[in-house]
């Protein structure tokens, strides 16, 4: 089930979400499988904090890795992935439902991996969801910022 806050942005926005009730995707592959599309349309949102307690979202192709040195250099700072209770704790998604819509207070960066594709899924707020959406309604509804951080 659709969170409520991820649902009020989504109809918002006239977007609505594919749901799998018979089973979940909690991998790129998986949910590029499932929806049947390339894995590089499956837009993984990935929570990162640094030692400072700065976190921040990356939002990348799901067929891309995350350069840690391009992290570094975007955040000021060595970045490390949250762990799964962390990610719980300051999203309120669970790893593999993670969505970049309802995440208040957590800075949203989209990388520039995602522009090779005319439709993207990020998930909807579950591990059995996800959002067709194009790059530049994503990065208006999250009000995210473009960076360069695959490898």
């Amino acid at each position: 089930m659709i969170p409520e806050k991820v649902k009020a942005i989504l109809d918002a926005h006239g977007l609505a979400a594919l749901e799998f009730e018979d089973g979940s995707t909690p991998t790129a592959e998986m949910a590029a499988a499932r929806i049947g599309v390339q894995v590089g349309q499956i837009a993984k949102s990935l929570l990162f904090k640094g030692a400072s307690g700065k976190a921040v979202m990356i939002v990348c192709a799901g067929d891309r890795k995350i350069s840690s040195s391009k992290m570094k250099q975007l955040c000021g700072e060595k970045m490390s992935m949250t762990t799964s209770d962390e990610t719980f704790a300051l999203t309120g998604f669970r790893p593999g439902g993670v969505c970049p819509f309802g995440t208040e207070g957590i800075p949203v960066y989209l990388d520039a991996s995602l522009q090779a594709w005319d439709v993207i899924y990020p998930a909807a707020g579950t591990n059995s969801t996800g959002v067709p959406t194009s790059f530049e309604q994503l990065r208006s509804i999250t009000g995210a910022q473009l960076c360069d951080v695959c490898s």
